[in-house]
């Protein structure tokens, strides 16, 4: 893999129902797209995890995996967005996080 970083989750319920857990970070997009489709091939089920600035990198990913790559054999499942409190110097600043479910049909 390039610069994504893979997260298996074992021994969990989120491991057994929803495949593979990755987290996306700033990257080119066609290139996370490729190691993302390697992945989608060996897992069926795959869940992109963005944060802050690499958000829009996560969507143009899942795009380019579902509308281009695998577009007759692919779907996005689920989409769920959320925050959580900043490291940083404010208390009170949040990040945006998405996570985007992708799964291979055929």
């Amino acid at each position: 893999m390039s610069e994504i970083e893979g997260v298996h989750l074992s021994k969990s319920n989120f491991d057994l129902e929803m495949g593979r857990l990755i987290v996306i970070k700033q990257q080119p997009v066609m290139e996370c797209a490729l190691d993302i489709l390697t992945e989608l091939v060996k897992h069926k089920t795959v869940t992109l995890k963005a944060m802050g600035e690499s958000i829009p990198t996560a969507v143009a990913v899942a795009n380019v995996i579902t509308e281009n790559m695998l577009k007759e054999s692919s779907k996005i499942l689920d989409i769920a967005v959320d925050s959580e409190n900043a490291d940083g110097k404010y208390a009170f600043a949040l990040v945006s996080i998405i996570k985007i479910t992708i799964s291979k049909t055929n």
